[in-house]
């Protein structure tokens, strides 16, 4: 590449390295807030919530690539249109269509790491994620090891921590089973610990006593246990078996759409398709996006009072190409045989690069048609 293409690469891939760092920041704190609510609200430890939120960062990532594309892209045109770089490059004779040459590089190499991200990362990531999400389902001690709390894992049950050791011993248990009409069993222990056992995991409660009150005839009965086995597996519902989400596909397996598939996942074979062809669309967008940032602010030239407008110009327009991706989307998910409907947005994107770049490369038109606009003559 000639040396001008490799400083304007340079020069994209920075700016791009850091907005999407910037935005994948924001993104990422947002969604770990959410998750260590959650997490921790259900006794989770700080290992299972950097695991989670590890799982999410691909599906992050591919969020924040076409916008950090766009502004990488924005910033540096605007930057070399402000210093007067691309002045000199299209006065030593370069057209707006050579000068983009480094843009359609970038992304390029940018719509790569997005088809990497839709395809593999993206897919494998949700399915471990989801996977762990099971795994936590299954656990009781997810459920139930909260300290501080009254706990109502199931009607009739009432549960109690007042602490955890680190070593996982339970300090004061109060457990209150009320599930059986005729009478209520309060248990109250000093200590207790999980364990699981072939029958199911079992509460092992020491040194407390259990108080069983007869509804018929008001009796209360006590007695004091040094050690009490209480099967805690009831307590939990059992989960089925999980059904994957259209997310956790290959993309093989969502063009393909078969009826198994659409009962597991609850989708259409037209939103399945779509789904799959959105994936390779998703990277030809950031394709577009890159371009269209460029090629907007390259219309008009030079001007002291900066290209605000060409920003502006180029925001809608990447708004535009948006609207006609719902649009879009939402035909082909109508009908799988509509499938060649996802990619319009992205070559109604190209069609308005082309357009940009053809208007750049003949100023003369444009400003004819504003003189001709303000004195009024007709063209």
């Amino acid at each position: 590449m000639a040396r001008f293409d490799r400083y304007m690469l340079s020069q994209l891939l920075m700016l791009f390295g850091f907005f999407a760092l910037v935005l994948v920041l924001v993104y990422w704190i947002n969604q770990a807030v959410r998750l260590f609510d959650d997490l921790i609200a259900e006794g989770q430890t700080a290992g299972v919530f950097l695991e989670f939120t590890a799982l999410s960062l691909p599906g992050v990532i591919r969020v924040v690539l076409p916008i950090a594309a766009f502004a990488a892209s924005v910033y540096v045109t605007n930057r070399m249109t402000s210093e007067s770089e691309l002045v000199a490059a299209q006065a030593a004779g370069m057209p707006p269509g050579r000068i983009a040459r480094p843009v359609l590089v970038f992304g390029v190499i940018v719509g790569a790491l997005m088809l990497m991200l839709t395809h593999v990362l993206v897919p494998a990531a949700t399915v471990s994620y989801n996977d762990r999400q099971a795994e936590i389902a299954r656990n009781p001690s997810a459920h139930l090891l909260t300290e501080g709390q009254f706990l109502n894992p199931t009607a009739g049950i009432t549960f109690y921590i007042r602490a955890i050791t680190p070593a996982g011993e339970l300090l004061d248990i109060f457990l209150s089973d009320s599930r059986n009409p005729a009478q209520a069993i309060t248990y109250t222990a000093a200590k207790a610990y999980l364990t699981r056992t072939d029958a199911g995991p079992q509460l092992v409660m020491r040194n407390g006593m259990a108080q069983i009150f007869d509804q018929k005839d008001g009796h209360l009965s006590v007695t004091h246990f040094a050690d009490f086995a209480y099967d805690i597996g009831a307590l939990v519902p059992a989960p089925g078996p999980r059904g994957r989400s259209s997310r956790e596909l290959s993309t093989a397996e969502l063009l393909a759409a078969t009826p198994a598939l659409q009962k597991e996942t609850g989708r259409s074979a037209g939103q399945l398709v779509a789904e799959g062809h959105d994936r390779t669309d998703q990277a030809l967008l950031t394709l577009v996006a890159a371009l269209l940032g460029h090629a907007t602010l390259m219309v008009g030239g030079f001007s002291r009072f900066g290209v605000w407008r060409q920003i502006l110009a180029a925001i809608g327009l990447v708004i535009l190409v948006k609207a006609a991706e719902t649009v879009g989307g939402a035909v082909a998910a109508g009908d799988p045989r509509l499938w060649p409907v996802v990619y319009l947005p992205a070559v109604l994107g190209g069609v308005l690069v082309w357009a940009l770049l053809a208007l750049a490369a003949r100023p003369g038109l444009l400003r004819r048609r504003r003189t001709v606009a303000g004195t009024g003559v007709a063209a």
